[in-house]
């Protein structure tokens, strides 16, 4: 950026990023960035480490109080659907699975659209953004289709592959499957917009409508689970609903966003909505290797759970309960994995691998940070925190011991999500593929089976096996991105 842009910038009160005070090209090649991790000393004129954080906190304070806020909202659900009882918490568990294998279809789709957009604004090529939205909706609208039929046919199949232990589950789970495949292409759709937006670093309107989705569905989960002010009680179909009802608001302001062009990306419905097969074939580059690294992991994910259902219905009530509350854990390191996706994307769009790397390591500080905050919480609060989603005594004395082990997790985990966020930046995606086969579907579910099943150790041995996962992807994602290779090999979409 010139020193007249840089002015006018400031006068507007516009956000100035430290990657628009670099020239394009220059900067390493990226071969010996593996070897060491230059932080201050490669800088280019002009560009600070306290320019450089400001740029990760302009980009991941919105999108961590959205998935805070979003998660919160789930939280709130499953504390509602608690009320009912430890069934009605298995019921929607059993759920959870089957809808992430089936939304993997569309999601990974998503990470070669932000990789692509993010590369298309480094670049300055604002019609090429555009195009790549397009055809990204094209691909969601398609893929999440299909999904939401087949989620739909098969949900009683799925939901009893799943283990339900009591018919009163089955029936339950079911219903709820069913319903939120009803808004399901809906909610895919939302997704694919928030993708691109994040991958252009328009992460606050993203915030904005997820917030007034979350509002909708939780205002509706009061009104419906338990029939409040003259509406019917619905229970587990209520919470289904109000889900989708959410989902659908958050799907009308997002396409309003992108449809009125003010955040970068515009979306001209006077356009023919046709395939660009060259840039499909741009997104399928990247999205694949992500396809195969969600089915990997959903796989895994579906046989660890059905371990830990094997347990009965309150060990697995108690599962949900300290997943759910794991989950909010994920928002932080899902937040600064959206800066690291996006400015390692626009630093790549710009030939300035150097800058990719300090955005990298800055983001990475942070969410170490944010991890240990998180952690001792939930050491020294886990009873307190269980204790709101169910008043039962062995849920909580049960729940207390187990929100330790996420405590123990919370900086591989953090560290992990963000240079993953970094790596898929690059379109690196099949390492983090071959690494979610090896941890995933290997690691978690065959220490959880020896642990459970051989020796006996109940939801602990399950939750041993997660940490072990945890450690080794850890370790696993740093080496990758230590080696430096994702600048060398990442090409030009």
């Amino acid at each position: 950026m010139n020193p007249e842009r840089k002015e006018s910038a400031k006068a507007e009160n516009v956000h100035v990023m430290a990657l628009d005070l670099v020239p394009d090209g220059g900067g390493d090649s990226g071969e010996d960035y593996g070897k060491h991790d230059r932080v201050t000393k490669t800088l280019p004129p002009g560009v600070s480490s306290k320019m450089l954080y400001k740029d990760v906190i302009h980009i991941a304070w919105p999108s961590f109080i959205e998935f805070i806020l979003t998660q919160l909202a789930s939280m709130a659900d499953m504390m509602m659907v608690g009320n009912l009882g430890s069934w009605a918490i298995s019921s929607v568990g059993l759920t959870t699975q089957p809808k992430f294998l089936l939304m993997s279809l569309f999601m990974s789709m998503n990470v070669g659209a932000t990789a692509l957009v993010a590369r298309a604004k480094g670049q300055g090529n604002q019609k090429r953004a555009h195009l790549i939205l397009r055809q990204a909706l094209i691909l969601t609208l398609v893929l999440s289709s299909i999904a939401s039929v087949l989620g739909y046919v098969f949900a009683e199949q799925l939901v009893s592959f799943m283990g339900a232990a009591e018919q009163r589950t089955l029936i339950a789970g079911t219903q709820y499957l069913r319903i939120q495949m009803i808004g399901f292409v809906g909610l895919a759709l939302t997704s694919t917009v928030t993708a691109t937006l994040r991958g252009v670093g328009s992460t606050r309107v993203a915030m904005v409508y997820n917030l007034i989705s979350n509002v909708v569905n939780v205002l509706l989960n009061f009104l419906l689970i338990e029939g409040r002010f003259g509406f019917p009680r619905m229970e587990i179909a209520g919470a289904s609903l109000a889900t989708i009802i959410g989902q659908f608001t958050a799907m009308v302001l997002a396409f309003t966003t992108v449809i009125r062009g003010n955040h970068y990306l515009k979306l001209d419905i006077r356009e023919k909505f046709r395939p660009h097969w060259e840039t499909m074939k741009g997104i399928f580059r990247i999205g694949l290797p992500a396809m195969g690294e969600q089915m990997v992991m959903r796989a895994g994910m579906i046989i660890f759970a059905k371990t830990v259902a094997s347990l009965g219905t309150v060990s697995f009530a108690i599962h949900n309960i300290c997943m759910n509350i794991q989950a909010l854990s994920f928002m932080n390191g899902n937040a600064f994995a959206v800066s690291a996706t996006s400015l390692v994307g626009q630093s790549l769009g710009k030939k300035r691998p150097d800058m990719a790397q300090a955005y990298s390591s800055r983001t990475r500080r942070l969410g170490m940070s944010v991890s240990i905050l998180l952690a001792l919480t939930f050491f020294f609060f886990g009873e307190l925190i269980v204790g709101l989603y169910s008043k039962e005594a062995i849920v909580i004395s049960t729940g207390k011991n187990i929100l330790m082990f996420v405590a123990l997790v919370q900086p591989l985990q953090s560290s992990q999500f963000i240079l993953s966020g970094a790596l898929r930046g690059a379109g690196d995606t099949r390492a983090t593929a071959v690494i979610s086969f090896l941890t995933v579907l290997l690691i978690r579910p065959g220490l959880a089976l020896l642990l459970v099943k051989v020796f006996d150790l109940g939801l602990y041995g399950a939750w041993i096996a997660l940490v072990c996962d945890q450690a080794v992807r850890s370790l696993l994602i740093l080496i990758r991105f230590n080696s430096g290779k994702w600048k060398i090999a990442i090409k030009t979409n």
